[in-house]
């Protein structure tokens, strides 16, 4: 199907807004009045840039207050519209969106609505126009599409038709099954938009809160078949209010919200992308670091041991049991510092997963390697992470173990078996992106959003995880754009008695995080423990959870650059401790100003 994009789902000039819609991939635009307005360029020049870029101008919008309102006032709407349908005409765009009335003088009367509408549909249609009538959720009188429908059929022009809009119809709890009352034909244009379920004013929720499809709780989906049953034929166009859309980048924005359209087209089975390629595992976590040496010792206190060395890199492999970390030295490593850059995950299918990624609009990494190198595919997160498609140990496919060579194990071990989840750091912008790649990208399950307290403002995590829970990965950004709190980038390492990994640790000379006494008082409030159990965690700062299904058990190393590592006994639960995700964090904050880091 053809998808559209309105401008004030962007940032930008309109200039910009419409260069990064064609580079998105989307044929047409909607372009958003106010857009217009504060452009130098005219509205011939506007409609020639758009044929460059092979945009068509599928809506022109809105027009507000039109109907059902004293006559003066709606003769001053008539000669309003009449210079907008020429603009029209000039801008090449045949359909004006016509929101209900929200004016202090509008009046509860059907019968007038329907008759204003279709005198202003007779004008529209003296300039080759189409009026798409809509019913906003905040609308004085008509805020329901049902109602919206039954005044465009009782004013039965053919210029008059409605527009459907995802938000105003599901946030109201309107049933979308009545939209198969409608015929196709009469559905001149239909608007998407998600949202989280939140309990507020739908005006200021419309506003600020929008999302792409597939980013809130809304079953955008259903409505789309819905509305596609009655025959519509017109593009599916995204109309996004959302503060955070509006400060970060148009180019990577509207890549995720095309994104957002072709997955909605593969839910409801319009288009058929290359299907997903689930990861079963995590074959390594590579970390880039200027000086190798804090990484290593690190690294050497939690029992890995330094087995091998790529052939043509300066890159070191760390390895106990099934956890591998990758340690890159190389001239980026220098300039970005300490970070966690890359992630490798086993897949069935690594070929088939590099085709649903680009498919899906991912990034495809170009890879500088030598003739011997693995051929891996690889393409980039929202946060630059680097995902790479591994099939380890498989001798009928290229394996990136096979890029090193064997090095002397001087590991003592700690009871580390693999790794247990990764925890990525998001910028500001891209925490709702990032959710909907992995989701769809990688076709792992994301799980509920968590807001977590940090002593200088709220952060929000959100995991992904595929069905057996062998690859775990937390996303988290921070309250402000400005955050840039130690809080989201770190391994969890896996192992079966934590107690006596943190010894092993700290014996060999690693630093666990302090943890606050007060925390331990009211764990014990919380909790019954066994004589001891809660002196040694105490002694160790290692935290406490449980919920329905298990037991959790977990401590910190200090961090090294924008990393550290967590070591976490599992028996049984579920979550990633979130409870004591506040503790941490503050821990975290009065580490940094002790040491300086």
């Amino acid at each position: 199907m053809r998808t559209s994009i309105a401008t004030v789902s962007l940032s930008g000039s309109l200039t910009e807004k419409l260069t990064a819609a064609s580079r998105a991939g989307f044929d047409g635009v909607e372009i958003f009045e106010n857009d217009l307005l504060a452009s130098p360029l005219t509205p011939e020049e506007i409609r020639a840039r758009c044929a460059d870029l092979g945009l068509s101008i599928d809506l022109y919008q809105p027009m507000r207050d039109i109907e059902a309102v004293p006559a003066e006032e709606f003769a001053r709407n008539m000669r309003r519209a009449r210079h907008k349908f020429e603009l029209m005409r000039r801008l090449g765009a045949d359909t004006v969106l016509v929101c209900s009335s929200v004016h202090p003088l509008a009046v509860d009367d059907d019968a007038l609505a329907a008759d204003h509408l279709r005198q202003l549909a007779d004008s529209a249609q003296e300039f080759g126009i189409r009026v798409a009538y809509e019913a906003l959720a905040w609308g004085r009188h008509v805020n329901t599409y049902g109602h919206a429908w039954r005044i465009v059929e009782a004013a039965d022009h053919p210029a008059l038709g409605t527009c459907l809009d995802s938000f105003h119809i599901l946030s109201r709890g309107s049933d979308p099954k009545g939209i198969a009352d409608i015929p196709g034909e009469k559905i001149f244009f239909l608007q998407l938009a998600d949202a989280p379920l939140l309990a507020m004013d739908v005006l200021q929720w419309s506003r600020h809160y929008r999302c792409f499809p597939g980013q809130g709780g809304f079953d955008v989906a259903g409505l789309v078949r819905n509305v596609l049953d009655t025959g519509y034929d017109g593009p599916l166009s995204l109309e996004v209010f959302n503060d955070v859309f509006r400060q970060a980048e148009a180019g990577p924005t509207a890549v995720d919200a095309h994104r957002s359209l072709l997955v909605l087209q593969e839910t409801v089975g319009v288009a058929t992308p290359p299907a997903p390629v689930v990861p079963t595992g995590v074959a390594f976590a590579e970390l880039v670091t200027p000086d190798a040496e804090p990484v290593a010792a690190v690294l050497g206190a939690l029992g890995f041991a330094r087995t091998a060395r790529h052939r043509t890199k300066p890159v070191d492999l760390w390895q106990q049991g099934e956890a591998r970390i990758l340690v890159n030295t190389s001239g980026a490593a220098r300039r970005t510092g300490t970070g966690l850059a890359a992630i490798g995950l086993e897949s069935p299918d690594p070929a088939g997963a590099a085709r649903r990624a680009e498919a899906l609009l991912a990034p495809v990494l170009p890879r500088r390697r030598a003739a011997e190198d693995a051929p891996l595919d690889a393409v980039e997160a929202p946060d630059g992470t680097e995902l790479f498609f591994c099939a380890t140990g498989r001798p009928e496919l290229p394996n990136w173990r096979a890029d090193f060579a064997d090095g002397a194990d001087g590991s003592h071990g700690t009871g580390v078996h693999r790794i247990d989840h990764l925890a990525l750091a998001q910028p500001w912008h891209h925490f709702d992106e990032a959710a909907l790649f992995h989701r769809s990208v990688l076709g792992l399950h994301a799980q509920e959003s968590v807001d977590v307290a940090d002593p200088y403002g709220l952060m929000r995590s959100r995991a992904v995880t595929n069905a057996d829970g062998s690859v775990r990965i937390a996303l988290g950004v921070g309250a402000a754009p400005t955050d840039d709190t130690v809080h989201a980038q770190h391994i969890a390492l896996a192992t079966s008695d934590v107690v006596a990994a943190a010894r092993r640790f700290r014996e060999a000379g690693g630093l666990l995080l302090p943890i606050p006494a007060n925390y331990y008082d009211d764990l014990a409030a919380r909790h019954e423990f066994t004589d001891g159990e809660l002196k040694t965690y105490r002694e160790l700062g290692i935290l406490y959870d449980r919920d329905a299904h298990g037991e959790f058990r977990h401590c910190y190393t200090m961090t090294v650059g924008r990393v550290f590592f967590e070591l976490v006994q599992r028996d049984g639960y579920r979550g990633y401790g979130a409870q004591n995700a506040p503790v941490r964090l503050a821990a975290q904050h009065t580490a940094r100003a002790v040491t300086g880091g």
